[in-house]
């Protein structure tokens, strides 16, 4: 995690940085002047900070949720995987193009259970974020996916995928190496996967670059997340024409996980810790880690047979219409 000095702040959290601040120069002026003992007003506004981060989160408006969804020091997959695994041998390579970056994935031991768990992977400052080209897979990164998907079939492990994009790589050289195809290809083979799967939003959840993993027993948002089918900013632009509206447009593109809840799109949401997972990995980490092992369990309970049945009745009652 981020040290303090190092910490962004989104313009909303300005209260929490404020009082951050205020009791930096209390400890400073504590060292100059040993005499001076401020700790009963450090306590007290430490006990500020956490009022503060609860009424933030309690008052959050679905742009905001989209800005911390994003928040440059949230968890990603691989941090996810660092907390919550040990053992993680990572995978690499689709057996046709290339390694992509964007997508990782392997075998782990989460708990007592031997898993494949995968997802779209961001960088952390710039050159990472080229390297991992933004958390947008190519085509070779959900094929990449898919053979780690058939390769925890065949060895009967669970998968977990933590789904983490703005959507999947949109240049030429993707379309041209098959995109949609490749996507296409994913969603249709884990309908139809024997293994329990259980698929978490753990960030962004943008369109086709989420759907390529995210079809599964389970699919799970945290608290802090969006799930649609396009980004606010590109619906304003489409609507209105212009970016200004991206507010708008997350209102009404109802991509909370409230509003994929009451839809019937998503089957839990899991909770953060107070202000947002960016403020504490290992309690993320836990709570997604003491979700992920009792779903499982109850997973594998069920035949396989009973698995592919729920889910292909699962996402084919997704949606509603009504008939002139």
């Amino acid at each position: 995690m981020p040290q303090l000095k190092n910490r962004q702040f989104l313009d909303f959290e300005k209260p929490i940085k404020d009082l951050y601040d205020q009791i930096e120069q209390l400890k400073l002026s504590q060292e100059k002047n040993k005499k001076i003992d401020m700790s009963s007003t450090i306590e007290g506004l430490e006990k500020t900070i956490i009022e503060t981060k609860q009424q933030l989160t309690e008052t959050l408006t679905p742009w905001q949720r989209v800005q911390l969804s994003r928040h440059p020091d949230r968890p990603y997959t691989l941090k996810y995987i660092e907390k919550m695994c040990t053992n993680f041998i990572e995978l690499h390579g689709d057996r046709n193009v290339r390694d992509d970056k964007a997508m990782v994935g392997g075998f782990a031991q989460l708990g007592d259970e031997t898993v494949m768990i995968i997802g779209q992977q961001k960088g952390n400052n710039t050159k990472t974020r080229q390297m991992r080209n933004f958390g947008m897979a190519n085509p070779e990164g959900y094929r990449k996916a898919l053979r780690l998907m058939k390769l925890a079939e065949k060895f009967n492990k669970p998968i977990i995928t933590l789904i983490d994009t703005p959507g999947a790589y949109p240049g030429l050289e993707a379309e041209e190496r098959g995109q949609g195809e490749a996507i296409a290809r994913n969603i249709y083979e884990m309908i139809s996967l024997k293994v329990p799967v259980i698929c978490v939003i753990i960030g962004e959840g943008a369109s086709g670059g989420a759907l390529g993993i995210g079809v599964g027993d389970k699919v799970v948002m945290l608290e802090n997340t969006w799930y649609t089918v396009i980004s606010p900013e590109s619906c304003s632009s489409i609507l209105w024409r212009t970016w200004d509206k991206k507010e708008t447009a997350a209102e009404q593109l109802r991509l909370t996980g409230t509003d994929m809840l009451q839809f019937g799109l998503v089957d839990d949401v899991i909770p953060e810790p107070m202000g947002g997972a960016h403020w504490d990995y290992d309690g993320a980490a836990n709570i997604l880690k003491n979700y992920l092992i009792p779903a499982i369990q109850e997973l594998k309970q069920k035949t396989p047979e009973q698995r592919v049945e729920e889910r292909i009745s699962k996402f084919g009652k997704m949606g509603f219409w009504d008939e002139a």
